[in-house]
């Protein structure tokens, strides 16, 4: 599905060019494969390349956007069920840069031993780990930060891991509650020392801000148009 023209959503886009958006569209079209699932820090992946990481709360559509990222429908598992998913999983982005679906936090009917296992897993994957670039921490626009998201954001704050705010589900508002929500979401991050100043709205469903993303998770794994091989921009 395409963005409906009209739609009014583009207004609230991250201002990119048009070669960076269509390097970072070019880039996610490549190679994506599976790695492998961890549960211990003794499992991760050799740290051999930028990793780009993708954390929210259970059911927030994170594998939905992982999907939809590499314009795969089935390579991150979309699980029915609030908080099914318990592994890091790990993809290899054409030995460009990996990408790791972080466990969904803050689902309720989980128990709280479960919860704080994988919270503790996850927070020292995320301070231990040298290549890692950026967090995309993952918001229901329906719903903006909630406890459990302001929460994370002091973790990754104190763990001065760099994140940027993506909202989900972007194309479920009217115009002006998404603008409302952007503006509310901007002004917290503000506060939050490792946060990105940009947002980035999202969906899976009609494909808005997906090129965007691309582009900004290139920008963050350092991976210049120039320097990757077998890319070849568009002639002017």
């Amino acid at each position: 599905m395409t963005i409906p023209a009209g739609g009014g959503y583009e207004q609230f886009l991250p201002e990119i060019g048009p070669e960076r958006l269509a390097f970072g569209r070019w880039l996610f079209a490549q190679e994506c494969t599976f790695m492998r699932g961890v549960v211990k820090m003794d499992g991760l992946p050799p740290a051999d390349r930028p990793e780009i990481a993708f954390a929210g709360r259970s059911n927030v559509g994170k594998s939905s956007l992982v999907n939809a990222l590499t314009g795969r429908r089935t390579l991150a598992r979309v699980s029915n069920t609030p908080g099914r998913t318990r592994e890091l999983n790990f993809f290899n982005l054409a030995d460009h840069a990996n990408l790791a679906d972080l466990p969904g936090y803050g689902y309720a009917r989980t128990q709280r031993k479960l919860v704080d296992q994988w919270t503790k897993v996850i927070f020292q994957y995320l301070r231990g780990r040298a290549t890692l670039k950026r967090v995309m921490l993952l918001v229901d626009a329906r719903h903006g930060l909630k406890p459990f998201d302001i929460e994370a954001m002091k973790a990754l704050d104190e763990s001065a891991v760099s994140y940027q705010i993506v909202l989900t589900k972007s194309d479920k508002l009217k115009t002006a509650e998404l603008g409302a929500v952007i503006r509310k979401t901007a002004e917290t991050a503000a506060k939050h020392p490792a946060a990105h100043p940009v947002i980035c709205p999202t969906s899976s469903e009609i494909g808005l801000g997906i090129d965007h993303l691309r582009a900004l998770a290139a920008d963050a794994a350092g991976l210049e148009p120039d320097a990757v091989a077998g890319y070849k921009p568009a002639s002017s």
